[in-house]
């Protein structure tokens, strides 16, 4: 009886970590798809606007190593909570604001605070995990961001639609202050009360070849997938003028390819035998869908779509789990140093691309993101030539 009732309230403790993760998502990703809307309201340039995502993303980079270190001494259950219940006040002020710079200040104020979220949500799942669950634990996380990902575009093209922008910012505050009171049903957390750590850690953490390897292909596959996805609607409004703000959200459908290999990612890697064969065939099926995004036919971008998102998230979803089932201790810090790689890339991509998709088109923009996807194939190698 005891066994069945630690199994229940493991499972409704995850259940309340992939809730909150969808949510957390769903506010980093909802202004994305109708920066096009926000540009027309606001009289904004492409670039204005583009800071809606950008913005949000840049102490996202930062940020993780920050809490990082906090989660090392404090209560993550208590610091999840406090930071969701603050994200979703921010949403509640982001859809009564009428103000371009108010808007952008929210933003990045809850660009501080996401990462609280989810350093707090990958440290909680890696130390709360049977070892031997670690890693699908993870690959279920992963599945959960991807989801808010995608719900996130999506309802917040058609909300924008049906019934104006601000509606699904005030829903997803609701949903965000309802996460904060279940996250009080989370179990102690007591291992987590460690020692602080030092900046000579993070570098003993870098110097593992394995680690630095795994930061920097994520960093540079990120830079990819935020730039694409972020210069998407643009590219789309641009080749038809009358795209719907619904049609845009619904381009991300392929987003549930990232879900099911989160939930076969052990039938992945048994069928690969190494991690980093995996993630450079992922890495492979990322470039053929980047290119795909080369032909100006809303159809087959959509198909490509499902292509592009296959190789992320075969990508993201391995690392990620890889990495915690590398790391013995310190397992926050080396969480926080992921996020802060993979944010960075994120903050990068979302921005500076843009640069160049306004001075030179989207082929041109296309191809220097491939160029950025062989840099990152480069680093799997080495980390294939150490054995794994």
């Amino acid at each position: 009886m005891n066994i069945l009732k630690k199994s229940f309230a493991n499972n409704r403790s995850l259940l309340i970590i992939y809730y909150c993760t969808i949510l957390t998502f769903c506010s980093l990703y909802a202004a994305q798809p109708i920066q096009p809307v926000f540009q027309e309201e606001f009289n904004l340039t492409q670039l204005q606007a583009i800071l809606f995502t950008s913005l949000m993303m840049l102490p996202l980079g930062f940020a993780p190593l920050f809490y990082g270190y906090i989660l090392e001494n404090f209560c993550t259950r208590q610091m999840i909570s406090l930071a969701v219940l603050a994200l979703g006040i921010m949403e509640f002020l982001f859809a009564c604001s009428g103000n371009y710079w108010v808007l952008l200040s929210l933003r990045a104020c809850q660009g501080l605070i996401i990462p609280a979220v989810l350093t707090g949500l990958m440290s909680y799942i890696s130390l709360t995990s049977k070892h031997e669950d670690i890693q699908h634990n993870m690959a279920l996380y992963i599945g959960a961001t991807i989801t808010g990902g995608f719900l996130g575009r999506f309802l917040s093209g058609l909300f924008t639609e049906l019934f104006g922008w601000r509606v699904f910012f005030f829903i997803l505050g609701v949903l965000l202050v309802l996460g904060y009171y279940f996250l009080r049903h989370l179990d102690s957390d007591g291992r987590l009360e460690l020692s602080k750590p030092n900046i000579s850690q993070v570098f003993d953490i870098l110097k593992d070849k394995r680690f630095l390897w795994i930061y920097l292909s994520i960093f540079f596959v990120f830079i990819v997938f935020a730039a694409v996805l972020n210069l998407l609607p643009f590219e789309l409004k641009s080749n038809n003028p009358d795209f719907s703000e619904t049609g845009i959200g619904l381009m991300y459908l392929g987003y549930i390819m990232g879900v099911l290999i989160s939930f076969f990612n052990r039938r992945l890697l048994k069928l690969f035998t190494k991690e980093s064969t995996l993630v450079m065939t992922g890495i492979v099926i990322f470039i053929i869908g980047t290119l795909g995004f080369s032909f100006s036919d809303y159809r087959l971008m959509f198909i490509f779509m499902f292509v592009f998102c296959t190789g992320m998230f075969t990508i993201h979803t391995i690392l990620s789990g890889f990495l915690n089932k590398l790391s013995k201790q310190n397992k926050s810090l080396t969480n926080g140093i992921y996020l802060s790689f993979y944010y960075t890339g994120g903050a990068i991509g979302s921005f500076f691309p843009g640069i160049l998709y306004e001075f030179y088109g989207w082929n041109v923009f296309l191809f220097s993101m491939v160029a950025v996807l062989l840099i990152a194939l480069s680093f799997i190698w080495r980390l294939k030539g150490m054995g794994y």
